[in-house]
């Protein structure tokens, strides 16, 4: 019996370990990047935020959660996928941050969240997303602002997450996402 104790013992200080170290590991990456401050819908007229490819509009006296960081880049970092427009009148709004310029649909490009779009050093870059058993290169062209929202400039809808590979249709289908189901996904990117 005295082995058996010794056994148990030995188990549940080894688990209690595990679940140590996994704790100090989930906090330490949630310490990497807090949130930077909040954000009050205010009230406009509803025809003034695209709604398009189920794009949120802000609610006015609604609270919204900033960040000026992302989560730390790996070489298979975590996100959700979400879908965006970049073509001239999509929910995407004025021209890609990186070039000025609109992006067709059929165009695999993405905007990231402001600390993984990183001041544009990311501007023009390709990176790898991986999901629903595939992958997909997609050129980073514009920033998901995780900064400021619910104003004209951001078309009245919310910050960005600071975890937001907001990408073209194109980005989808290569995943091979049906299109009923678009619209949020979770996946892992890297830089390519």
């Amino acid at each position: 019996m005295k082995g058996v104790k010794i056994s148990l013992n030995f188990i549940q200080t080894i688990i209690f370990l595990l679940i140590l170290v996994s704790t100090l590991c989930l906090s330490i990456e949630a310490s990497t990047c807090k949130p930077s401050g909040k954000i009050k819908g205010k009230k406009f007229k509803s025809r003034l935020c695209n709604r398009a490819d189920q794009s949120e509009c802000c609610k006015p006296g609604k609270s919204y959660t900033t960040f000026k960081c992302s989560p730390q880049v790996s070489h298979k970092t975590k996100a959700t996928l979400t879908l965006n427009s970049f073509e001239k009148g999509g929910d995407g709004g004025a021209p890609s941050e990186c070039d000025n310029k609109f992006h067709s649909d059929k165009t695999p490009v993405v905007a990231l969240s402001t600390g993984w779009f990183n001041n544009n050093k990311r501007c023009l870059k390709k990176i790898t997303i991986f999901g629903n058993g595939k992958k997909v290169n997609a050129m980073v062209v514009d920033e998901c602002d995780s900064t400021q929202g619910c104003d004209a400039e951001h078309d009245f809808q919310p910050p960005c997450s600071n975890n937001i590979v907001d990408a073209s249709a194109a980005v989808w289908k290569a995943l091979g996402v049906p299109e009923k189901d678009w619209g949020e996904m979770e996946v892992f990117w890297s830089d390519t």
